[in-house]
């Protein structure tokens, strides 16, 4: 395998072969600067055992990250497992307290109406109440007037 490099130049091979057929002394030798100039390199492949152990590395070091990732996923798999089993009990703890407080608001509500009678009963009694006490406001001041009438009576 070849690299060539060039630079100042873009002329493809089929420049190349013409130059190439044009004898040497009719060849036009472009004016070069040294230091312009790169020379062409030949790659050097690496000897077999060395391509072999190198590609034995890299599919190691990708198990391993290949590994990583797996492992790192199947965690995040089991976190979100572990949760939603958290998230189903406290669920179920909830439900219990639903269902408890809806029992004692039944029986609340059982008390209640089972109390409704005599609550009722003093509804009316303080009904009764106000009556008599605006009959003896009312009485009260009858017997004021009445008083003041026997007091005048008297005087005479």
């Amino acid at each position: 395998m070849r690299v060539h490099r060039r630079t100042g130049s873009s002329a493809g091979p089929s420049m190349a072969a013409a130059a190439e057929s044009v004898p040497v002394s009719q060849r036009e030798e472009p004016v070069r600067d040294d230091a312009a100039v790169e020379t062409a390199e030949e790659a050097k492949e690496p000897a077999e055992a060395d391509i072999t152990e190198l590609c034995r590395d890299m599919f190691s070091k990708m198990a391993t990250y290949l590994t990583g990732e797996l492992t790192a996923t199947s965690e995040d798999y089991k976190l979100l497992e572990n949760m939603n089993k958290l998230t189903s009990l406290k669920y179920l703890e909830m439900k219990d307290i639903a269902i408890n407080i809806s029992r004692n608001l039944k029986d609340l509500n059982q008390k209640y109406a089972e109390l409704q009678p005599y609550l009722d009963q003093i509804n009316v009694i303080e009904e009764q109440v106000a009556a008599l006490e605006q009959a003896a406001y009312k009485l009260d001041a009858y017997s004021k007037k009445l008083e003041a009438k026997y007091k005048k009576l008297e005087k005479r």
